[in-house]
């Protein structure tokens, strides 16, 4: 499994050969300091259920925040559930922040 990340789109991918197995939309939130990446819908295609690929794609996302500094704020409903069940991956976003997410989402 390949995971890439198309952040111009918005998007993280994950490839089984050439073929896309799942992905995770977010936007980047540059308006507020420290910044975020928002996830916002996770989808796994239906023959790659089951393989932990929506896992690994947050477990990414999470990893590249970290890289950069920023925290994840999980508006996905899946995002959400897989950092409450790993708290030491996944820190909690401060309340202003996960506010300016939502109503940048909205507004988007």
């Amino acid at each position: 499994m390949e995971i890439r990340d198309d952040r111009k789109a918005g998007r993280l991918e994950a490839y089984d050969g050439e073929q896309l197995a799942g992905v995770i939309a977010y936007f980047v939130l540059a308006d507020t300091a420290p910044g975020a990446l928002v996830a916002v819908h996770t989808v796994v295609e239906p023959d790659h259920e089951g393989r932990g690929i929506a896992g690994e794609l947050v477990r990414t996302l999470y990893g590249i925040a970290a890289a950069e500094q920023v925290p994840v704020v999980p508006l996905c409903p899946y995002v959400a559930a897989w950092a409450a069940r790993h708290p030491e991956l996944a820190p909690e976003p401060a309340p202003e922040v996960v506010a300016a997410a939502t109503t940048a989402r909205t507004l988007g």
